[in-house]
């Protein structure tokens, strides 16, 4: 008999939650509006590089070779198209120099005297950013998805729909975490530009933003695909493209759930030192 009150305080300690961060969200929402033009520039002088990478890729196939690895002209145009959709998904948008500014400026006190867990709140706020900058996006992309449209191949299989945007909603889960783990390093430096370009450069050409990782030599690949930052961007893509599939595919999205669990456990365990640090001098 003493279960039924236990669970019905348990819901309603989890509805106060849901309402807690469910207004964190709001307000993230909120603010976010309130740049909207930036972020619809943003997006706009995003699609530079798919212009520069359409360029060039198309000098490359004006040559002699007829493919890249596996990847022919249409296929390759695909391929980035489906990155820069991804990357508007699941790419954290400053949430590193802000988490450091709480650090710095030490907002983040609030947050200890508060019944507020600081990873949930900024998770919150990383899901509002996200969901406004898709919807501003949704213009230019979309123009570009038109413009390109002879090269769009969807997947054969229905079952693809479910495991990419299962894959897609890991990969957000993925950069977020490192995000926030890394601009955590604000408790012990007070500069972090250094540490967040030098995250970025391997990102940027490990990620596959830059190029299919496919294409490269078969030994860098076996070293990449325990690295977390293919997951980021280039095997959701691979998974809607039908690229990775049966036992590989399976392997591939269990890799890319133990990042998500190994990167929640240090982004805590960096908080815990991160905050004892920053009491024992004072903050």
């Amino acid at each position: 008999m003493a279960l039924k009150p236990n669970l019905f305080a348990a819901m309603i300690l989890f509805n106060s939650m849901l309402q807690k961060y469910w207004k964190v969200f709001d307000i993230g929402l909120q603010n976010t509006f309130v740049y909207r033009w930036n972020f619809l520039l943003r997006s706009l002088f995003g699609l530079v590089p798919l212009a520069g990478t359409v360029f060039i890729w198309r000098a490359i196939f004006a040559g002699t070779k007829t493919t890249v690895g596996t990847y022919d002209y249409p296929s390759m145009i695909w391929y980035f198209l489906l990155v820069i959709m991804v990357d508007n998904l699941v790419t954290p948008t400053e949430d590193e120099w802000q988490i450091a500014a709480d650090i710095r400026e030490g907002q983040i006190s609030a947050f200890l005297i508060k019944p507020l867990n600081y990873l949930a709140y900024r998770f919150s706020l990383f899901v509002s950013y996200r969901l406004v900058y898709t919807f501003i996006t949704l213009v230019p992309v979309g123009l570009a998805f038109y413009w390109f449209r002879t090269y769009i191949v969807l997947p054969a299989s229905l079952v693809t729909w479910p495991l990419f945007f299962l894959s897609t909603a890991m990969a957000a889960g993925i950069s977020f975490l490192i995000s926030y783990t890394l601009a955590l390093a604000a408790f012990w430096i007070l500069e972090i530009s250094t540490i967040v370009f030098i995250l970025y450069s391997f990102e940027y050409f490990l990620s596959g933003q830059t190029f299919p990782l496919d294409i490269m030599p078969a030994w860098f690949q076996a070293i990449l695909v325990w690295l977390p930052f293919p997951y980021e961007l280039f095997f959701p893509v691979q998974v809607f493209l039908e690229r990775v599939q049966g036992p590989e595919l399976w392997r591939g999205l269990a890799i890319q759930a133990g990042w998500v669990v190994i990167l929640f456990l240090l982004a805590r365990r960096v908080w815990q030192r991160g905050i004892q640090h920053y009491q024992a001098v004072g903050g």
